[in-house]
């Protein structure tokens, strides 16, 4: 009876739309490639002569600064907003919604612009009590940090980008807090902690998992988005220095090269902090219904449940010996 029985020959199937797709893509990738290698015009004996020249470096330097201030002062602003968007005080959540209108409403170039020309409007910059005589300090706008024109753009800058940024953030910090069921803030209550201690140890915690993806894609994005301080202006970052050294020597090709080698360089580091990031903030979730651990670490995951199991002696070596523990 089982010599009746016939193999059969499964013959996989075919994917030609993934063949043909791959082999387009391919060339594309090749044609690309040799246009890089082959064309003479992109004078890559420049771009690797000056790719680490100090200007450069001292221009990388600034772009990071810039993004590190901005990025801080917009994650400070954005959870300042979400909290007060969530609050009970109505004068609160008028402020930060207008404070969000305005800056996601207005071009983040015309912003700069603004910063550059305050000292149009503002002579001087006086803090102090309204209505009265006292004043704790002046400024003069236009050198925020005497002797250094540029500096004070620095700060310009930082603050327009900052303000632009916060406002964008906040949404995002507000998602990732109402992402939390209210269930747990309920039972956070209950347990007699105050509303301060609830969004520190119950909600901020387990919104992080939803604030930090697109955090950090906000980040690359302001990279950049440093290449719009010119309009401050501010002359010192990562663009407007290779596009100045470019032009100087009628090579703008390769200085535009050197820049945009620099900016991959930085989303590349930017994109692997992002990911580990992520990971340690998403431990214990799937994302959908794909597993985040790796090959290898699922085989690890295995030995070492397996090793337990065996270590817990509810099993036997040969497994066709019926035995109840």
């Amino acid at each position: 009876m089982h010599d009746n029985i016939e193999i059969i020959d499964a013959v996989p199937v075919r994917h030609w739309g993934r063949i043909v797709s791959a082999v387009v893509v391919g060339i594309f990738a090749l044609m690309i490639i040799n246009v890089l290698i082959t064309n003479p015009n992109w004078h890559w004996d420049v771009v690797w002569a000056n790719l680490f020249r100090p200007e450069v470096i001292r221009a990388v330097g600034w772009t990071l600064a810039l993004t590190v201030g901005a990025m801080v002062l917009g994650i400070i602003l954005a959870v300042t907003m979400a909290v007060m968007r969530r609050s009970q005080n109505p004068v609160l959540r008028w402020v930060a919604m207008a404070y969000i209108w305005f800056f996601r409403g207005t071009p983040i170039y015309t912003q700069l612009i603004f910063w550059g020309l305050i000292g149009t409007l503002f002579t001087t910059i006086t803090v102090g009590i309204p209505w009265t005589d006292i004043n704790f300090f002046t400024l003069n706008p236009n050198r925020l940090v005497p002797g250094d024109l540029q500096r004070t753009m620095f700060i310009y800058a930082v603050l327009g980008l900052g303000l632009n940024e916060g406002a964008y953030l906040s949404e995002i910090v507000r998602s990732g807090l109402n992402s939390v069921d209210a269930g747990q803030e309920e039972a956070a209550k209950a347990l007699g902690m105050s509303r301060g201690q609830v969004l520190r140890r119950i909600v901020f915690p387990q919104a992080m998992r939803v604030i930090i993806p697109p955090t950090g894609n906000e980040t690359i994005s302001m990279l950049k988005t440093t290449s719009l301080v010119s309009a401050v202006p501010f002359t010192l970052d990562l663009t407007y220095v290779t596009n100045a050294l470019g032009f100087a020597s009628l090579r703008q090709i390769p200085w535009l090269l050197i820049a945009v080698i620099w900016y991959l360089a930085i989303t590349s580091i930017l994109m692997v902090g992002q990911h580990y990031i992520e990971a340690y903030y998403g431990r214990g979730v799937k994302d959908g219904d794909v597993d985040r651990l790796s090959r290898r670490a699922k085989a690890k995951q295995r030995r070492s449940r397996q090793a337990a199991i065996n270590a817990a002696g509810t099993t036997v070596d040969n497994p066709m010996i019926e035995y109840t523990p």
